[in-house]
């Protein structure tokens, strides 16, 4: 699956969008079958749903993930 993405990150959290079409101001991550989409995902959030996330990819076209950096008190 052909995938762009757009990463916006800040000192409190991460925002990764992903679409299966060309955008403008998406980047091309890479032409990922599913193993590489599950590292790709892993890599983001080590406790992340990899198969729901794989599907809706799929289902929709696209995917926004959502992260919040872990800090220590």
């Amino acid at each position: 699956m052909k995938i762009w993405i757009s990463d916006t990150q800040t000192q409190t959290h991460r925002l990764v969008r992903l679409n299966c079409e060309e955008h403008s101001d998406y980047s091309y991550l890479g032409d990922l079958n599913d193993e590489e989409l599950k590292e790709f995902f892993l890599s983001l959030e080590d406790n992340i749903d990899v198969d729901k996330n794989i599907k809706l990819i799929k289902y929709y076209g696209y995917l926004h993930i959502f992260t919040i950096h872990k800090t220590k008190l």
